[in-house]
């Protein structure tokens, strides 16, 4: 499908500057972005007469830009939005959430999936890294929905694990090569939840496969104490001493990081996701980013799951990474709105290893949205990158496009997605598992 966007103002992300223009779309990818003034010039290097528009969208002078990458979530969670609220997350991990999983299946999974990407949608995400019980499941429910989703597994266990193990190589060898909008990373629930046998299991099969590890890590300070007394080290500290972190990866929250810690990160180039929304919720507590930004290391944005947060919207996680900044740091200069659009964006692409996602230029991932600048929280424009980050809202995702495709667009969804059968099912296994 050829789509012209023109009237347009366009942030590729490649740099800070924002240009009036056009952006062209031909089937799954961008044809052309530019001002619009070598028109002719274009069509010749791509020895073309001209095109055929099947759509041609004025743009309004409303603002194009990559889709936002939500890093670390769990989708199927959508089941406990609201129903495990206001415990600390031991507590809530462990008396409220593992025991309604234990009642779930891949059907349902399924179903729970496609309610989360329609939340994504509306808050402009086109790609997810997604940890959840049944990878099937939730890869045919991003297919059908046509989300862009890179899963990792979230292995557990302090006995028999060698059935998760075989699934996770399982799919790590069938993901990987199975759909364009799909990939699947290695990767373990947390240190607490795993013996040390399957941390060295977990190291043999990066080891097998030159592969990224992701966990997560040192997301609350009784975690971190926990780790020490059991094995003398941080987290962050026995697994770069089993090798898990050899061939990169990272960690989801990263909030009880000490510089030995951040060191590792630097080295090994890994990558920290951040959840703001899920730490403050979880009183788990307020992640160094500035320190991280200092060393050089890669900063992506999540928003957990939507039992733990409970909303999936980048906005609002925005704005949290640089107020919580701001306040943890008592400097009302950290972590500047255009460091943390770049995290939303081409840092999430970095981490998810998406690297035709991260801008907005020629031969890239059509995967972009366009926001309604006519809005009055996003009036006066002064500063649009500033004004996302600090005023923007979901309101102003007018439309959300994945490999070239436009999913939500004006508050309505595809034609394809029977959006009140997706509400009903959700409310209807939830209804069947109290």
């Amino acid at each position: 499908m050829n789509i012209r966007f023109y009237n347009a103002r366009i942030l590729t992300m490649e740099k800070a500057g924002i240009f009036t223009g056009e952006l062209w779309v031909q089937n799954d990818k961008i044809l052309y972005v530019g001002d619009g003034s070598n028109v002719d010039e274009v069509y010749t290097k791509l020895s073309l007469g001209s095109i055929i528009w099947d759509r041609e969208i004025d743009c309004e002078g409303n603002l194009l830009m990559p889709g936002f990458k939500d890093a670390h979530t769990h989708s199927g969670m959508t089941l406990l939005r609201s129903y495990a609220d206001d415990l600390p997350l031991q507590d809530w991990l462990f008396k409220q959430v593992f025991p309604i999983e234990a009642k779930m299946d891949g059907e349902m999974i399924y179903h729970l999936t496609k309610l989360a990407i329609l939340e994504y949608l509306t808050s402009g995400i086109t790609a997810i890294f997604d940890m959840y019980l049944t990878p099937d499941t939730v890869a045919k429910a991003c297919v059908d929905m046509g989300m862009r989703c890179v899963q990792v597994s979230g292995m557990s266990g302090q006995d028999d694990f060698a059935q998760s193990l075989e699934k996770t190589e399982q799919c790590y060898l069938k993901y990987n090569h199975d759909d364009p909008l799909l990939s699947y990373f290695i990767g373990f629930h947390a240190e607490y939840t795993c013996s040390k046998k399957l941390l060295e299991s977990v190291s043999a099969l990066a080891h097998k496969y030159k592969a990224p590890v992701y966990t997560h890590l040192s997301e609350t300070k009784s975690e971190v104490d926990g780790c020490r007394e059991r094995y003398g080290m941080s987290p962050v500290k026995l697994f770069d001493s089993l090798g898990i972190f050899d061939y990169g990866g990272g960690g989801y929250h990263c909030v009880w990081m000490d510089e030995e810690d951040m060191e590792i990160f630097r080295k090994r180039d890994l990558n920290v996701v951040t959840n703001p929304g899920s730490n403050t919720k979880l009183a788990s507590g307020i992640a160094p980013i500035s320190d991280y930004l200092a060393k050089g290391i890669n900063v992506a944005i999540g928003t957990d799951g939507p039992a733990s947060n409970n909303c999936l919207d980048m906005f609002r996680e925005m704005f949290l990474v640089t107020g919580l900044a701001k306040l943890r740091e008592q400097d009302a200069s950290a972590v500047d709105a255009w460091e943390v659009l770049k995290m939303a964006t081409v840092n999430g692409s970095k981490a998810m290893c998406l690297p035709d996602t991260d801008i907005l230029a020629e031969g890239k991932q059509a995967d972009m949205i366009m926001i309604d600048l006519h809005q009055p929280n996003m009036q006066p424009i002064n500063n649009i990158p500033k004004n996302i980050v600090y005023s923007g809202s979901k309101q102003n995702v007018k439309m959300t496009m994945i490999r070239g495709k436009i999913l939500y667009e004006n508050g309505k969804f595809a034609d394809n997605y029977d959006v009140e059968a997706i509400y009903g099912k959700a409310n209807e296994i939830i209804n069947s598992l109290k």
